[in-house]
């Protein structure tokens, strides 16, 4: 099948390649000149386990193409992706200049009928959008279909070959049968393709976000009640992730959720809602929450230096949202550097692969280590912001005699609070034993 993807940002980049893999011709096209020469020579413009040799086996045996030329792109495609930004308004609501821009491109370049797919995060009401775009310049027949991503970012591919599901909104039984032959062979093992309207397609992608923020927002709050409490949120995560009806997903407490999806989904979901007039007072209170939690690592490092930050060495573990990413939008490392730098102290951090994204969103206001020791030297206190595996073992005898004080802030509580006071260790983790709450 001949695809064409227009936007190689996250999204983009790991449908074209999923796509590629499976034989059918993609190209993949962008106005970024310099993104599109990075591609062609193999250089990502993200961080992602396995894209990198998806990318480089399937350009190799030219199924995978990258280029500028969008109406040439669109001319001959059986299937057109739209993955470009749709980044937050100051309103909170999605921008959809960007895919409107797009669907005008589509409208007056296509060259027979077409699958127009609406594969960015968008609003519900934007296909229709599209469709009266595209129907204004359009010769020949085009269908709409709306197929939102569920991609984790550290495990984009294997999501994409082995989804749970695919959602996808259709309106006619052309739109339906490409469909259909597009994803299966990503569902031969029986994992379903849900069929709906549009406007549910569309919707089903903000409340599955809107859904796991609040889990993490609504644990990250018991976890502070249990630290007030004396109680231990590990056990109390056990005790109700066995519950069938609840499940141990996303259960998690740490310094707030961020990335790509979640800040901004909860934002655009709250503001459809409001000019809906039928406001979503729970997600209202998510996004204050997670606003909230950003400040924590800050609030215990402080309780544990028993004094301000001012003149004070800070050492930090992690700058990406999650692990196995590069992504540092709205990650609470942002947060807590910010705070950092604005209250007189300073900072030396590491991470695995944030390293260079660190750089341009931070230039030289931090230090920048290339392992995760180096960043000890003369530190008054470890900060663990990002659950990476390389954190979960380390010599804690090492940390102890390179920090100026042996304190360390968990905020993924990777760590055993015995062990850490056995070690000698200040120690404060999130929601346990009474930890955050002044009590080593």
């Amino acid at each position: 099948m001949q695809i064409t993807v227009i936007g190689t940002g996250y999204v983009g980049l790991v449908v074209g390649a999923c796509l590629a893999e499976t034989g059918n011709d993609v190209a993949c096209v962008d106005v970024d000149p310099a993104k599109i020469e990075g591609l062609q020579h193999n250089i990502l413009p993200i961080y992602e386990p396995g894209l990198e040799d998806l990318v480089a086996r399937n350009q190799k045996e030219q199924r995978l193409t990258f280029g500028t030329d969008i109406p040439a792109a669109i001319q001959h495609a059986e299937v057109v992706f739209i993955a470009v930004g749709t980044p937050p308004d100051e309103d909170g609501s999605a921008d959809l200049r960007h895919v409107l821009d797009v669907a005008a491109h589509i409208g007056a370049h296509m060259g027979r009928e077409t699958v127009i797919v609406t594969k960015s995060t968008v609003p519900v009401g934007t296909a229709s959008k599209v469709a009266a775009v595209v129907g204004q310049r359009a010769k020949y027949p085009f269908h709409m279909c709306s197929n939102p991503e569920f991609l984790k970012e550290g495990a984009a591919v294997d999501d994409f070959l082995k989804p749970d599901r695919v959602v996808l909104g259709v309106e006619t039984d052309h739109a339906r049968g490409v469909m259909t032959e597009l994803y299966a062979p990503f569902v031969r093992t029986g994992k379903p393709i849900i069929f709906m309207d549009i406007p549910s397609a569309e919707m089903t992608k903000y409340a599955a976000n809107a859904m796991l923020a609040t889990r993490i927002s609504f644990m990250n709050e018991i976890a502070n009640l249990c630290e007030r409490v004396g109680a231990n949120v590990d056990l109390v995560r056990k005790g109700i992730g066995s519950d069938s009806r609840i499940g141990p997903s996303f259960l998690f407490p740490g310094p707030g959720y961020g990335g790509s999806c979640f800040p901004k989904d909860v934002k655009a979901l709250v503001r459809t809602a409001q000019d809906c007039q039928s406001p979503l007072g729970v997600l209202e209170a998510v996004e204050r929450a997670n606003n909230r939690q950003k400040g924590r690592l800050y609030e215990m490092l402080r309780s544990a230096l028993k004094s301000d930050v001012r003149g004070k060495h800070i050492a930090i573990w992690g700058l990406a949202f999650k692990p196995n990413t590069d992504d540092m939008r709205e990650a609470p490392a942002l947060a807590l550097i910010e705070q950092l730098l604005e209250q007189g102290a300073t900072v030396a951090a590491h991470d695995p692969a944030a390293i260079e994204e660190a750089k341009r969103r931070l230039g030289s206001n931090i230090k920048y280590s290339e392992t995760n020791y180096d960043v000890l030297d003369g530190a008054d206190a470890l900060v663990v912001v990002t659950d990476w595996n390389a954190y979960r073992h380390p010599d804690f005898d090492r940390i102890r005699s390179a920090l100026k004080e042996p304190i360390v802030i968990d905020g993924r509580n990777l760590y055993d609070p015995a062990k850490m006071r056995a070690l000698g260790f200040t120690y404060r983790s999130i929601g346990r034993e009474g930890v955050g709450a002044g009590t080593q």
